[in-house]
């Protein structure tokens, strides 16, 4: 934990974290990288401490928080799976028409995946 901040039972350090896997997943809207930044501050975590518990180099974290690079779907599911997340790419179908909808947008649904 950042120590910047006092620290926080087990308890406390589990609901910090529901709560940033909720804002993600209310957030459909965000990039990769302001998720990841928004987990990372909810969670009171260094860019070191997030990398090291996710197994993702200390750099390509950098990167992806700063937004130079938009890292690969397996280096987002190291990071979101720490938190039991999951990024995947996916066809939607348009209501009622039965056709992919294509739009390349990636939104989340209500089990944390998402579906492209």
């Amino acid at each position: 934990m950042d120590k910047r901040y006092h620290t926080l039972s087990i308890t406390q350090q589990l609901a910090l974290r529901q709560q940033a896997v909720e804002d993600v997943l209310a957030h459909p809207e965000w990039s990769l990288a302001q998720a990841v930044r928004h987990l990372k501050k909810t969670m009171r975590m260094t860019t070191s401490e997030m990398a090291k518990l996710s197994g993702v180099a200390y750099r390509t974290m950098q990167d992806i928080e700063q937004e130079r690079s938009a890292g690969s779907v397996q280096t987002m599911n190291a990071i979101f799976g720490m938190l039991g997340l999951k990024l995947s790419v996916g066809r939607t179908v348009q209501s009622g028409t039965g056709e992919s909808g294509g739009d390349g947008r990636l939104d989340k649904d209500k089990t944390g995946e998402a579906a492209g």
